[in-house]
């Protein structure tokens, strides 16, 4: 199989134009790396990019489940590497574009997602959360594996329970320690750039998105029944923060802002996650599009 090649960074830093413009100077197909853009009828709030965009390069993980489906990085990661065989057996190049760190490590890494064996370790661990609270179970985290609770959010408690599991079960950490070794050589681009320019394009982003009509794309959501607040992709970051707004416990410009709040938190995460990668090439997102090109490109044999 040829290389693969990354393009990742935190949100708003070009990188879906950038996987298109190298497409096109090489035989490759761009495969999506987010975990947003696989839901039907949400495009302006996950920046979708357009069928125009595209520039007739095929893309694949855009828009393949309904809005009010359940997906994990498992399924991802299954449709991946089919996408990835017939994409070897005529001889084209995968360019894996997105920020969602998750789905990366599990294309590089041969990860499992199986159910732990102790199911009653899960029980009690779910158990603990709803009478004490994700602080609580994040502090339990700590406990027995600091090093995983600096790679997870607090409120991302379905992975700090399985972060406990793995390291109170000598079995799964077995298991984990084997999933170090890449399982595909691959190339990786990262984008980034001043971190006040980065959350100037963040907000100038939201603003557009709101000048899109992403109000009326998540109203047309509810109103159809597409989607209600407990659909997992409702949770995402430019859609979740409309539940106050249409309870009017905030005004729009409140909304706005939390949008844009969340949206550079969250881009500051991205860059802490990719971080970890040692043989990531950083390019500013702005200035360095095209040494990041000739980077990947001199590097692909």
């Amino acid at each position: 199989m040829k290389k693969l090649i990354f393009i990742v960074g935190p949100t708003a830093t070009g990188k879906s134009d950038l996987s298109v413009e190298l497409a096109k100077k090489i035989n490759a197909e761009i495969i999506s790396c987010d975990s947003m853009q696989i839901y039907q009828n949400m495009d302006i709030g996950t920046a979708k990019v357009t069928q125009k965009e595209m520039c007739n390069i095929p893309h694949h993980m855009i828009d393949i489940v309904k809005a009010n489906s359940n997906f994990d990085v498992s399924t991802y990661q299954k449709s991946v590497e089919s996408i990835l065989h017939n994409l070897d057996l005529e001889n084209k190049t995968a360019i894996i574009t997105g920020g969602t760190g998750l789905y990366v490590n599990s294309i590089i890494y041969p990860m499992t997602f199986g159910k732990s064996k102790d199911s009653k370790l899960r029980k009690d661990l779910t158990k603990f959360l709803e009478e004490n609270g994700k602080e609580a179970l994040f502090a339990k985290l700590v406990e027995v594996d600091e090093n995983s609770s600096k790679k997870l959010h607090i409120n991302d408690t379905k992975r700090v329970i399985r972060a406990i599991e793995i390291a109170m079960d000598s079995d799964l950490k077995s298991k984990q320690n084997d999933m170090q070794k890449p399982r595909f050589e691959y190339i990786m681009v990262g984008l980034n750039t001043d971190r006040q320019v980065l959350y100037d394009r963040i907000n100038n982003r939201v603003d557009k998105m709101f000048d899109l009509g992403l109000e009326n794309e998540v109203k047309s959501l509810l109103d159809n029944n597409l989607v209600n607040f407990d659909c997992q992709s409702m949770q995402a970051i430019g859609y979740k923060e409309f539940l106050p707004y249409f309870n009017g416990e905030i005004s729009k410009d409140e909304l706005i802002e939390l949008i844009k709040k969340n949206s550079r938190n969250y881009a500051k995460r991205q860059i802490t996650w990719f971080k970890k990668y040692e043989n990531i090439k950083w390019f500013d997102c702005i200035y360095e599009r095209t040494d990041a090109i000739k980077y990947i490109m001199d590097n692909m044999e």
